[in-house]
This record gives structure tokens, sequence and C-alpha cells, in this order.
């Protein structure tokens, strides 16, 4: 029946992961009230930690691997917080992302890197046109790139916004309007300071003028909580950084950025090509009334200020934006396209159907039940990227709530084992996506001169096709892990007196909703019944942040290559924290 329901709604998006350990004898079920029951410690790994009461232990870690200066070491305990993540179930990878687009065979030029950003300014169309119409997403959440935390928003960033660094066609950070920077040695502290030279001559959308006191101010903001940035927690390898947000960067002149850290930093390039670290201009985002309350407000209509390769000059809500090329970008000569204009759209057979139409040149998504027919059309496009789709409890949810924390990591644990990640990678994702045996992705670059994990067999938390290959014993071995937790059952299913009911919670997407199917009959095996919620993406974002969630469909896409960042975003304090690590009452006080 699973297998003819994935015929029909063959996805985009794919799974990957869990492990089902230690062989089985006998079949799943109810084995009489005499039986044994594992304690739920026993069945945790030694990496343990409460993850609401004691993540401070998992704070201070990053905290120390962001101040290790031995990058050997440094590799050594970004595996041991790993490690910690994965032990408590709430993180559940299911597959290592790659990604489809589709683009028309008259449109060449756009290129992509491994997290996700697309840049158009190289654009080139041989049907003569000066417009390219695509689709990458919904109407967004934030323009502000220091607010933005999504990667259609990203990608909105890099082709509006510039940076001291930028991506190249090949992947490569490569200086946009800086010409270069300078390390000192580190200081009696062991603080290095980092010293930026920009180029000259630089200029707002505006005509206004752009030099380092942008950066300087545009930093200091990202990093304070006032302006309650997602990503904030990324200036906290900065000296000076604390809950008040202050951080070392100052601009000496005009072309010259100073800032100092705590320690050398292997990926500071691919920070200063991430869109939080771009400057936005103090007078337009201060001349917003409620600029302290609302701190994205002064870039919520067309035509705000810029300095990328476009800016925005129509924005029809929900419907349509349009970008035009900005005479004042320091690179314009490069630019080869005048306009973009965006349709925006979440739903995959609207857009679909207009690609086909000819109403769109590009899209960044496309319906699960067309992928099959679409692998051998060139004009379906899938490229590698760095990151994985996954599954993200809230630790906090109700669901918990009369459980010990280590009763709560088994019952996570025992959705984890139940999922067929190779069936969801096979049959909805379709585009070679590999399942999940760990959270941070295959590939990744160690910031040692190394990679962080160069197979999945070497480096894994479980078999991620242990449900495909053995599916009796997952159910067996998800059953002791609930039973320990203090569930009872009949005859394999959960007994009526304990039921398990759970909403969970995706944004609209045939692929998210058919991954979402997938687990939903993997989990009614034994009895636990979800109930599927899909919302609209703003909407979506918002509720995962605020943790108003039980179990939901999470993805993250590096945002530079670096294990880090992988594992800095679930600080408690990290606006990335959908899991809600470390959160209680008074947490935050």
């Amino acid at each position: 029946m699973k297998k003819l329901l994935a015929l029909l709604l063959a996805s985009i998006m794919v799974f990957a992961l869990v492990a089902c350990a230690g062989d089985t004898k006998d079949p799943a079920g109810d084995k009489g009230d005499d039986e044994k029951v594992a304690n739920a410690a026993d069945l945790l790994s030694d990496a343990f930690i409460d993850p609401v009461n004691d993540w401070a232990k998992y704070d201070e870690l990053i905290a120390e691997i962001k101040a290790e200066t031995d990058y050997a070491k440094r590799v050594e305990l970004m595996h041991d917080a790993e490690d910690i993540l994965m032990s408590n179930g709430a993180v559940i990878p299911l597959y290592y992302y790659n990604d489809v687009y589709m683009q028309k065979d008259y449109v060449d030029g756009i290129f992509a890197n491994l997290f996700g950003y697309k840049f158009f300014y190289t654009t080139k169309m041989a049907n003569g046109a000066d417009t390219l119409r695509l689709n990458l997403a919904s109407e967004p959440d934030f323009l502000d790139p220091a607010l933005n935390s999504s990667v259609d928003g990203a990608c909105l960033a890099v082709n509006s916004f510039a940076g001291l660094y930028t991506y190249d066609a090949e992947g490569k950070t490569v200086p946009d309007l800086a010409t270069g920077y300078e390390v000192s040695e580190p200081d009696e502290n062991g603080y290095v300071t980092y010293t930026v030279t920009l180029k000259e001559d630089l200029k707002w959308s505006d005509g206004s003028k752009l030099d380092a006191t942008d950066f300087e101010y545009s930093w200091k903001r990202a990093a304070s909580p006032v302006t309650a940035s997602d990503y904030g927690y990324m200036f906290s390898n900065f000296v000076g950084y604390d809950k008040d947000g202050a951080i070392e960067v100052k601009a000496l002149d005009a072309t010259t950025l100073e800032f100092k850290l705590i320690a050398p930093c292997a990926y500071i390039e691919g920070l200063m090509a991430f869109p939080t670290f771009f400057p936005v201009p103090k007078a337009a985002v201060e001349a917003n009334a409620d600029w302290k309350t609302t701190p994205g407000g002064w870039c919520t209509e067309a035509g705000f200020i810029s300095n990328g390769p476009f800016v925005c000059t129509d924005w029809k809500h929900d419907t349509s934006m349009t970008y035009e090329k900005n005479p004042n970008y320091h690179n314009a000569d490069a630019v080869t396209i005048d306009k973009l204009e965006f349709m925006l759209s979440a739903d995959d057979t609207a857009i679909y159907a207009a690609y086909n139409a000819g109403n769109v040149d590009f899209i960044d998504s496309v319906p699960t039940d067309e992928i099959a027919s679409l692998l051998d059309n060139d004009e379906f496009k899938i490229v590698d990227n760095l990151g994985t789709y996954y599954v993200a409890f809230n630790v906090n949810s109700d669901l918990f709530k009369d459980k010990t924390a280590e009763e709560a990591a088994c019952m996570r644990l025992a959705f984890n084992i139940l999922i067929d990640r190779d069936y969801i990678c096979e049959n909805v994702g379709q585009t070679g996506q590999v399942a999940a045996s760990s959270y941070i992705p295959l590939g990744m670059a160690d910031g040692n001169g190394g990679v962080f994990k160069k197979d999945a067999e070497a480096n894994s938390y479980y078999d991620a096709l242990a449900k495909a290959e053995d599916p009796e014993a997952c159910v067996e071995k998800a059953i002791e892990y609930l039973k320990a937790a203090g569930y009872k059952f009949e005859d394999g299913k959960l007994s009526d007196e304990n039921p398990i009911v759970i909403d969970y919670l995706t944004n609209d997407g045939t692929g998210h909703v058919a991954a979402a199917e997938s687990m939903q009959q993997d989990f009614a095996e034994i009895g636990i019944v979800i109930n599927i919620v899909e919302v609209e993406w703003n909407t979506f974002l918002q509720e995962r942040k605020n943790g108003n969630f039980d179990i939901a469909r999470e993805g993250w896409l590096a945002d530079f290559d670096d294990p880090i960042n992988m594992l800095e975003m679930f600080t408690t304090e990290s606006g990335n924290n959908d899991c809600q690590y470390g959160r209680y009452d008074g947490w935050d006080k």
C-alpha cells in the first residue's frame, strides 16, 4: 500500500536516518507482563545530557570550539558536539541535500554554490530578452540581510546586496567590496586582529557614499539583541560579544575595517560572504519610525536602498517582485541582465504550469509526481548542496511533559528508528539523495585541511538503511525504546491506555507533504498517530522559531563550509534553535 502511494506522490524531498542496533530473534509485539523493560538511561549513549536543563554544557563546548587554536583538537571537539546533538533524538536527519531546478534552454550564465545561493547577475538570454522571469518561493519573510534566515531570502540578498566577499562560479570565496585582508599574530590573550581594505568610491543604490563605517554599523546592529537577528550568534567569536551584542569592530578610515576575534577563524571569508555580514544603510534603516521595535521595517516595500547587482523597483505582495540593474553597483559592468521578475508562489503545480506555459524562464521546484518524467530532460538540473534535510522535535513539547529527560530521548529515538529513509530517497526524492546517518553532511571541510566525514559508514550514528533492510528488527527496537519510556503495547501496537498522537508541522509543497505521509505510515505500524499540519511559508517559519510544534520538518543548508555552522545553531540563544534546546522558564533572564 505504501509503495503504491509513493508512485502517486513521488516526491522531491528525501529523508534518511535511523538505526536499529543489535540482532532480534522474536517478531515485534507484546511479550507479556513479566517482560523485563530496559532502563531508559541504559539505551542512550554516554554523550547524552539533558537537552533542557543541562544544555549549558553544550553551549560551553561550542564556545570552547570557537576559541580553540589547535585545529586538530578543534575537529575532535566538533565530533564531541555532534555526539551530544545526536544522542537525544530531537534532531532526526533524513537525507543529505541536493538541489533541483529548471531553466529554459535559452537561459545560460546562472550559477549556484553548495549553500543554495543562486546568482543571476551573469544571466544571458539567447532569445534576446533583457528580463529573466523566475520563481524561487512565495513572499519572502525578510529582505533585510541581517534578519533573513531562509534560503530563498539569501538568494534575494546575494542578488541585491554585496558584502566584503562573495562566491565565484566555481563556488570559491573571492573579494567583492574588499580588496583583501591581513591577520595579526595572536596578542597576549590569544586574540587576533583582522584588517580589511575596501575598494574606493563604493556607493549605495541611491548614489550615496558607502564605506567602512557602514560595515561597522551593520555588524554591530546584526550582533545586537535589539535587532534580534536569528544569526546574531555568528558574532560570538568576536571579542566583546555578550548578551548586549557588543563586538570589537571599527572603521579606521573610509577604506579600512578592523575587527578582533578571540582566535583565528578558519572560515572567515565564508562569514564575510554571508548575508548577515552585508552592509545596510543606517540612514534608511533609522528613517523608519519603528526601527527599534521593527528593525526590518525599512525594506518591506519596493524602492529600498541596497548595494548589489540589482535593486527592488516593484513589489506586489504575495504576487510578484521586480528587480532592476543597479547602475551604482561597483561591478555593474559584469551584470549581463537588466531585470529580474519574480513570481511569488509556493504552489509547485502552479509554478510548473507557468513554466510550461512559457510565463517563467527559471523555477526552483517542481511537483513530486513530475520528477520521474523529468530526469532525462536537459532543462531539469540537479546540483550538489552541502546540507541536511531533517525532522526536529520541540524538546519542550507537551508530548514529553510527564517523562524524564532520558525517557523523552528514548521516545524520539524510537521515531528515528521507524523511518524508512531508503523509501523516501527512492520514491519521494528520486534525484539521488543519500540517506543521512548523521547530521553534519558528508564532504564538509573540517577546518584543518581535511574532510570532517569522508564516508557514511565510518562516521554514522546508525544504519540509515536499516528500516528497508530489516523492518521487523527496527519495529521491535522502536518498541523497546518506547517501553523504556513507559509505554505499554498489545500485539505489537500501542495500548489504548497510552496513545501517542502528534501534530507534524510542515509548509506546503508536494515533496514535504509526501515525505510526511511516508513517515506517517511508518509510525502507524505501531499505532502512533501523526496529523500533518500544513501552513503557509512565513507562518511556518515563525511557528518553528517560537516552538509552537511537537515535530516539524526542517532543513539546513550550510552557510559556509565548516561544521561549526551546523553545530552552533543549536546553542540555547541561537535564533535558529527551533528544537528549543536549553530553554526553560526564565532561561533568558
